[in-house]
């Protein structure tokens, strides 16, 4: 660990306390340029560290991450301090994240694809209710989910979205995908399901027109979607660095104990 912390670049959000946090480490420590990080350092909330290794997963790098919290909830960031970054950055614990694949084909047919860190969402578009064909490794085992939407979320992933659609809090190691839907009308009762993380979950929008549908990878949208296809991408994985008193696998198991 100790050439990664010779070796740091330094990135952080437009917020006001990351940009003013980003000062004061800059007057402290010594950070190189991006293309020659062997480890990053990023401040911000959630949303920024999942935005910085999106941009590191579209340019092929994938070093580690070690996220200080500048924003708001910060679950996936460490607490930010000016003082010890480097013997923080000697202790701490690693943990691999797979990010979701999404494969989506919209209505004129174009095909766009992202990476999703937390969860993969689909949304309906207007009033109207979606109608939703569900498909697993080309069985379809949902006819028909009518629904405000439904999502796939990784373990990772399990304490945001899905945790606030009800869904189930997966530990880091479980191997599990979380399909959890969002509001659900028909059928009444399903809850949502655990799915092993090697399965290939296809989704077809069953009436695009009248009740368009969009995608989401974690913050980026696509519009009128047909299908989507979501699965984990086993050629990529992510490193992110935690404090180890608050080592993210603690976190979301004691997510199930919060009240």
């Amino acid at each position: 660990m100790s050439g990664q912390a010779r070796k740091m670049a330094l990135v952080a959000s437009n917020a006001e306390a990351a940009q003013a946090a980003e000062l004061l480490l800059r007057e402290r420590y010594h950070f190189v340029p991006m293309e020659e990080a062997e480890l990053i350092v990023a401040l911000g909330g959630d949303g920024f560290l999942l935005h910085t290794l999106r941009d590191r997963l579209s340019l092929g790098e994938v070093c580690p991450v070690f996220g200080m919290n500048r924003g708001t909830v910060g679950f996936l960031m460490n607490e930010f301090r000016l003082d010890g970054l480097m013997e923080r950055i000697e202790r701490a614990k690693r943990f691999t994240v797979k990010p979701l694949e999404m494969k989506a084909v919209t209505d004129d047919g174009e095909t766009i694809s992202h990476h999703a860190i937390n969860e993969v969402s689909l949304l309906r578009e207007t009033r109207e209710t979606a109608r939703i064909e569900v498909t697993l490794n080309g069985r379809v085992v949902m006819p028909e989910l009518v629904c405000d939407g439904v999502l796939v979320a990784t373990p990772a992933g399990s304490t945001a979205y899905n945790l606030s659609a009800a869904g189930p809090i997966l530990p880091l190691n479980s191997k599990l995908l979380a399909l959890t839907p969002i509001s659900p009308f028909r059928p009444r009762r399903w809850r949502g399901a655990l799915i092993p993380d090697d399965l290939k979950i296809s989704f077809r929008v069953l009436d695009p027109e009248k009740r368009p549908v969009s995608a989401v990878a974690d913050q980026i949208e696509v519009r009128d979607v047909a299908t989507v296809e979501v699965c984990v991408d086993p050629t990529d994985v992510l490193t992110l660095l935690f404090d180890p008193e608050h080592a993210l696998d603690e976190r979301i198991t004691m997510e199930q104990f919060a009240v």
